[in-house]
């Protein structure tokens, strides 16, 4: 498995909530609801999108952005509309004196928002992935607050099938959606990734080392392997000093402390399948016994294996990794970052 791969590998939606939204000006929508990370593009009209504390981004007709949670954000027809709904982390929508409209503004399947549309009218397709993946945890922390892919760059094709899928009724139509969101997700994240002004991690640019880039693909491909910094630099044709130095210099961390985290990335995902146990995943991981892996885990995670894999919701949010950084990447097409608020 190389270092895009295992990037790719998530978040991958599992049951992701879906929704085409109508809204007629003037129109401002907060989002509450908590979730690791969201896509949305405008079918018809444009929107403001407001992260706390950010600068406002236009999103027009057939543009793509994540935004990554959990932090609040707003969408709006303008940046000085006041909000109208919030929508908390049940997926509740509420107005701003406390009317609970979810329910009375439902169109239809997966469809939301006004009955009629007027003159600059916006329509808006989003998925929502409700948990992060564990494998994605070090893409999560890595990415910006706000990613646009341009229409002139993004798949209109997938799109357009997302809008015509999202409103079906279908014998295995939630498979179907997940599966839209996730290619339309890493479409927007490739186009991040080769981007060289976006701040891409560290760990993704060196796989185009020599060296590196050999040693990470080494560890992605067989994490189980009992690799030693010696070993890893004789595969790669330099000094054991050499890799050292040039691992941590590329990808921020030394390599042993890298594999800890790709291990332990791994094995969060694997307790997660229902037949696993402790002990198998500790050998796929490369872990010589489940207590072994348990002390690593809840060293690094401060919960056991069995608590993270069973546990409470406040287990399961016990020390949680540091988002990305503050900042909004438009990729090169975009319109980029309007002015700030007000």
């Amino acid at each position: 498995m190389d270092t895009l791969t295992g990037l790719l590998e998530g978040p991958k939606a599992r049951g992701a909530f879906l929704l085409k939204a109508v809204y007629n000006p003037p129109w401002a929508v907060r989002i509450e609801d908590r979730a690791p990370l969201s896509v949305a593009t405008m079918v018809h009209g444009t929107s403001w999108l407001l992260p706390d504390g950010g600068e406002p981004v236009l999103i027009g007709p057939g543009d793509v952005a994540v935004v990554r949670g959990p932090e609040p954000y707003t969408i709006a027809d303008s940046p000085d509309t006041p909000v109208r709904v919030t929508v908390d982390p049940d997926q509740r929508c509420s107005t701003a004196d406390g009317e609970d409209v979810t329910d009375s503004m439902a169109l239809g399947v997966r469809t939301w928002g006004a009955e009629h549309q007027e003159p600059g009218s916006a329509v808006m397709l989003s998925g929502t992935y409700q948990a992060p993946s564990e494998i994605g945890r070090r893409l999560l922390a890595a990415l910006p607050t706000i990613v646009v892919r341009p229409a002139a760059a993004a798949d209109a094709t997938l799109i357009g099938l997302l809008g015509s899928e999202i409103s079906r009724d279908e014998p295995g139509q939630e498979l179907v959606l997940d599966r839209l969101l996730d290619l339309l997700l890493i479409g927007v994240l490739r186009a991040w990734l080769a981007d060289p002004g976006s701040g891409a991690p560290g760990w993704y640019r060196a796989q185009g080392d020599p060296v590196v880039g050999r040693a990470l693909r080494l560890l992605h491909e067989d994490p189980a392997h009992g690799w030693t910094v010696e070993e890893l630099a004789h595969k790669a044709g330099v000094s054991r000093a050499s890799l050292a130095r040039r691992f941590t210099e590329l990808v921020g961390e030394p390599p042993m402390a890298y594999l800890t985290g790709w291990r332990l990335a791994l094995a969060a995902d694997l307790l997660r399948e229902p037949d696993a146990t402790v002990a198998t995943v500790a050998r796929r991981v490369g872990y010589g016994s489940a207590f072994a892996l348990s002390t690593a885990f809840k060293r690094v995670r401060g919960v056991s294996p069995q608590e993270f894999r069973t546990g409470s919701a406040a287990a399961r949010t016990a020390r949680p990794e540091a988002g990305g950084p503050s900042r909004t990447v438009v990729l090169p097409g975009g319109a980029g970052p309007g002015p700030k608020t007000p």
